[in-house]
């Protein structure tokens, strides 16, 4: 496929050509000031049972100390892992996906697939033969799997249950939509169609271009699959188990949703149907988060709802929480 622009990354560290000559799998890991963290992720990618052939692309997206890029390009030097270690030194979640794409369109002939997983988080075992069993039968081109949430407050355990926290599904099989490139593997062909830049770099530090790439990969035809069995963990540090936090992260999802909606629907009668979808939802939050929090017996989760909706109902006045602007405090 063509690009039309410069590369705007730089490749700090490779393995032979001749050792990623006809590898079909490419596991993409973006980074950002944790290299301990990347450390033990990547080691869990080396643990992957099923022997597969894969090969992993670690983007730096810290430009000056760049702590992930060396002890990755440490990794791989040492044989843990082969493939690209790179740097995009442009700030930006959707930067640090895109470049990540890229370079493995043009640097991997025989791809057919990218997975993907962040630096907060493991890979179990099987997560690997999971994704390329369930992409080597099932009819879909885009495939999710679950993430569970590791508190390092284990008091805190329970706020698994938050809906910022779960997963969308738990059951294998077809599924409407992806919602969150923490734990996915893309076919090529969704990469090709849906052309560069994959993410719209506008959701950079509000999160959401995710969101928005699978609701585009859904309009343009392709199908989803969710797989239970391609299972992460994700470590929530203390920070992420604070009222604050989570009442940020309920607002962002509002203002997502309701950004990707307008844009779905430009215009005047547009914005007023997102606008009263809005306040539909927020009317509805109440009797939604009693039943919530009554399920879960948690008030805290019972708000989730409420948050939504006036998150949503902010960003029609141009307010959203950019939580990725510092990623060192998600």
């Amino acid at each position: 496929m063509r690009f039309g622009t410069p590369e705007s990354f730089e490749v700090i560290a490779q393995s032979p050509p001749a050792a990623l000559a006809g590898i079909a799998s490419v596991v993409c890991v973006p980074t950002f000031r944790r290299p301990d963290m990347l450390e033990a992720t990547l080691r869990s990618l080396a643990h992957q049972q099923g022997g597969h052939d894969i090969a992993v692309i670690v983007v730096e997206n810290e430009g000056l100390e760049r702590a992930g890029a060396i002890r990755a390009s440490a990794l791989l030097a040492a044989g843990l892992f082969k493939g690209f270690v790179i740097v995009e030194p442009r700030q930006g979640n959707c930067k640090a996906y895109n470049a990540a794409w890229r370079c493995a369109l043009t640097r991997f002939p025989a791809l057919r697939q990218v997975l993907g997983i962040d630096d907060d988080e493991e890979a179990e075992p099987g997560w690997l033969d999971a994704f390329l069993k369930a992409a080597a039968s099932a009819p879909a081109e885009l495939f999710g799997g679950s993430v569970t949430p590791v508190f390092a407050d284990p008091e805190r355990a329970w706020l698994a249950a938050h809906p910022v926290f779960r997963s969308h599904y738990d059951r294998s099989g077809p599924v409407p939509m992806l919602y969150s490139s923490a734990n996915y593997l893309i076919r090529r062909e969704v990469l090709e169609r849906l052309g560069f830049p994959f993410l719209d770099e506008r959701f950079d530090f509000t999160g959401g271009g995710d969101t928005d790439f699978f609701t585009r990969a859904r309009a343009a035809g392709f199908r989803f699959w969710w797989v239970q069995e391609a299972a992460q963990r994700e470590t929530m540090p203390a920070r992420r188990s604070e009222f604050g936090w989570i009442a940020a992260r309920g607002l962002r999802n509002g203002a997502i949703s309701a950004m990707i909606e307008r844009r779905q629907s430009p215009g005047l009668s547009g914005r007023l149907r997102v606008l009263a979808k809005s306040l539909a939802l927020l009317a509805a939050s109440l009797p939604r988060g009693v039943v919530l929090g009554l399920r879960t017996r948690s008030g805290l989760i019972g708000l989730y709802h409420a948050k939504v909706a006036l998150g949503r109902l902010m960003s029609e006045f141009g307010v959203a929480n950019e939580q990725y602007r510092k990623p060192e405090k998600n």
